[in-house]
């Protein structure tokens, strides 16, 4: 007599050990990863954030009359008279003036240097794509414009035009677009030659579609990285000009111009007329490199994960 046993089961799979495998990490994640990794980038962020919250949003609560004067206060010591820095020559509160000329300074910084990114950014591109003789043409403009320096093209512009917002914003960016451009078209020249270029190129893509199509959105980080250094030489700028007496016309003011007004109680012992405004103007030019310098890194490696 035969007994016939059942089949036996197979063995359960045993779970495998270690950790869970994860997707790869993007680019664009791996980007913006390592720029919050920047300590100092990072820093540069909070610290520039700061700033326009100081400026934009601390009128709001700190009102002062930044528009009569009062000589009666001329020149008070911080603390005293509830102004926490202090009052300026003619009565005005230097903590209230602080803000109004920050939001001048950071308007006239921010919006000249998005001006002159965009105007060298399609200009270099343009040069770069169609190289030859169109290239050679416009390069020879950029170096022409570059062996003059724009301290003087803004010292002879702002003697000749009413210096209001707007006309400083459109000197600065129409004096620092030379090296976007040259930056730009280094990387068209590059661009130029890809394989997607040249496969747009045989499908009867317009010259128009190559340049803003494929090669500005292409070198765009090199644009992002250079537009944060563009806007701390804008600021830096429409400092030296206002210290100069050239800047926006009272009441408006900026930090320039009230280091301006300042220099001259230098040796009275009233340093909150001047050390306020530059250590402002030092603290947002380094918060601008440091940013760039975050997206710079953070550029170069996505570049590394295409």
């Amino acid at each position: 007599m035969t007994v016939s046993l059942p089949p036996m089961a197979d063995p359960a799979p045993t779970p495998a050990t270690g950790p869970p495998l994860t997707p790869a990490a993007g680019p664009y994640r791996r980007m913006v990863s390592l720029f919050f990794a920047n300590r100092l980038a990072v820093t540069g962020l909070v610290v520039l954030l700061a700033l326009a919250l100081f400026c934009f949003v601390g009128p709001l609560i700190h009102h002062t009359d930044q528009v009569h004067t009062r000589l009666a206060d001329a020149n008070l010591s911080p603390g005293t008279g509830g102004h926490l820095l202090g009052t300026d020559d003619v009565g005005r509160d230097v903590l209230g003036r602080l803000m109004i000329g920050g939001q001048t300074s950071l308007e006239i910084g921010v919006a000249a240097g998005l001006l002159a990114t965009l105007i060298g950014t399609v200009w270099g591109a343009i040069s770069g794509y169609a190289g030859g003789w169109v290239d050679a043409c416009m390069m020879r403009v950029v170096d022409a414009g570059i062996a003059i320096p724009a301290l003087f093209l803004l010292l002879v512009t702002a003697t000749i035009l009413r210096p209001t917002v707007p006309v400083q914003i459109l000197i600065i960016g129409c004096v620092s677009w030379l090296v976007p451009a040259r930056l730009v078209r280094a990387e068209a020249l590059s661009l130029r030659s890809r394989e997607y270029v040249q496969a747009m190129k045989a499908m009867g893509g317009s010259h128009r579609r190559a340049v803003f199509r494929h090669i500005i959105p292409n070198a765009i980080g090199t644009v992002v990285v250079n537009a944060t250094f563009q806007v701390a030489d804008a600021i830096l700028l429409i400092a030296y000009v206002s210290f100069l007496g050239l800047g926006v016309a009272p009441p408006k003011t900026d930090w320039g111009g009230m280091l301006s007004k300042g220099i001259s109680y230098t040796y009275d012992g009233y340093w909150w007329l001047i050390f306020p405004a530059g250590f402002a103007i030092v603290l947002v030019v380094c918060a601008f490199n440091a940013i760039g310098d975050g997206l710079r890194d953070s550029f170069e490696v996505r570049l590394q994960g295409r």
